[in-house]
């Protein structure tokens, strides 16, 4: 009866997500609710002591927010103005111009890629959802078949290309060409986006789901009524801008300087994304002729309208805790360390495996190249396919451990269920696809 013991906190964390499931799905029960209860059931059956269990949740719960709060609520005020100023409409009756209905998706895929690479995925998805569903309104297209395209594109490229802290710790681990990782990765980013991104969601049926409130139109702007299409690009760009001009300069300047310490102040999520609200209040609102009294009416109510959501993100970050603590990500690390596959296969499996138990990409494909980076100098395969593969690994589809799993799922109004077809599925697909295209090129490189 060993393997049950060694099985035995995955079991627990299987029974606790069903508890989830049952309690959000039949009971009804609020997810932030629903969330805290599962978290502590399996946190008191893995082991962890009353204590323990307090000290997880208000760990991960704080923890989720401290990084995400001020980018869910600053973002969401980002959007917001854009949807109230007519921005968002600027954008995509602009886009729609120039692409077409038919080729709209394809802009969608670029832009999300774009912001994928340069900020955080919290920040790309709440500043794109607001202009993606611009676009479907305008393109009179489901707005869930765009959102997906959205997110498969800034997921994956998320996972694969640095600066972003994943990539950049697996080129570290496996001894990877940083440069290589940028050119095979396109080779891997692009057929898998365009299978999760493009053929999926015309495939998939019934996506035709009413406008969230948060991002209802309050009118139709006239040409006049609204800003330029440079603005209307271009400030909710100022995150991805400033962040990336940071990584660029910090190659070129001493570590832990007054100038370095500067930089990447203004450089990270939060304050990027602070000052583009700032410039937003400006080109949005009274640039526009609105009132500070209406600008700030339009802050208030994106803040009101994501409250629940910022709850819904840090319990799932209190469930995640839970598990890490748990020691879920050990036992699997432990099951799959002495298996003879190949070592590509077994660095996405042991990647993807930690995903879906911990819900944070990060966590699991730094310790997956814990696991294997060692071992790296055994097997005859380049260390950028190693990159890869374990990139590939973190995409996978995740649930209700995953604080962007409850984002996707509360910011679009959708159930668990239509989240799992649409998240979860567009995520299987996008690792799945990165797998095979790595495995291919093994056959070359």
């Amino acid at each position: 009866m060993d393997w049950i013991t060694n099985y035995l906190p995955i079991i627990w964390v299987a029974l606790g997500v069903a508890l989830l499931l049952f309690l959000n799905m039949k009971v009804k029960l609020n997810s932030v609710l629903a969330l805290l209860i599962s978290a502590i059931f399996v946190g008191i059956l893995n082991g962890l002591t009353l204590p323990d269990v307090i000290a997880s949740l208000k760990a991960g719960f704080g923890g989720t927010l401290g990084s995400l709060a001020i980018i869910i609520g600053f973002g969401a005020v980002l959007g917001k103005l854009m949807v109230d100023s007519g921005a968002a409409q600027r954008v995509a009756t602009t886009l729609l111009n120039k692409f077409g209905v038919k080729n709209v998706e394809w802009a969608i895929l670029i832009v999300g890629a774009i912001f994928g690479i340069s900020v955080f995925y919290e920040v790309a998805f709440i500043i794109l959802a607001p202009l993606v569903i611009s676009i479907a309104i305008e393109a009179k297209i489901p707005y869930l078949r765009l959102g997906m395209t959205m997110v498969a594109a800034a997921t994956m490229a998320h996972s694969i290309f640095p600066p972003q802290p994943g990539p950049v710790a697996l080129v570290e681990a496996y001894g990877a060409d940083m440069g290589m990782v940028y050119i095979l990765g396109l080779v891997v980013v692009i057929p898998s986006v365009i299978c999760a991104g493009i053929i999926l969601p015309r495939m998939l049926r019934n996506l035709d789901r009413p406008v969230p409130p948060l991002l209802k139109k309050s009118k139709e702007f006239t040409d006049e009524e609204m800003p330029g299409f440079a603005a209307s690009l271009i400030v909710p760009l100022i995150p991805a801008i400033i962040i990336t001009a940071a990584t660029i300069i910090n190659y070129f300047i001493e570590k832990d300087s007054t100038v370095y310490q500067i930089v990447n102040f203004f450089g990270s999520a939060e304050i990027s994304l602070i000052i583009a609200v700032l410039v937003a209040i400006y080109v949005f609102g009274l640039r526009v002729g609105r009132t500070m009294s209406e600008t700030m009416k339009s802050f208030s109510g994106a803040i009101e309208s994501i409250a629940m959501i910022v709850f819904i993100v840090g319990s799932g970050g209190a469930f995640k805790q839970i598990i890490l603590d748990s020691g879920v990500g050990d036992t699997i690390a432990a099951l799959m360390q002495n298996t003879s596959v190949s070592p590509l296969i077994m660095a996405w499996v042991i990647t993807a495996m930690l995903r879906i138990a911990t819900g944070t990409g990060v966590v699991s494909a730094i310790t997956a190249a814990g696991i294997v980076g060692p071992l790296i100098d055994t097997f005859d395969v380049n260390p950028v396919l190693m990159v890869l593969a374990t990139a590939a690994g973190s995409n996978t589809i995740t649930h209700v451990n995953d604080a962007s799993f409850w984002l996707f799922k509360e910011y679009f109004n959708l159930s668990i269920k239509e989240t799992f077809k649409t998240w979860g599925l567009l995520l299987f697909t996008n690792s799945i696809v990165g797998l095979g295209v790595v495995l291919i090129l093994s056959l070359f490189i």
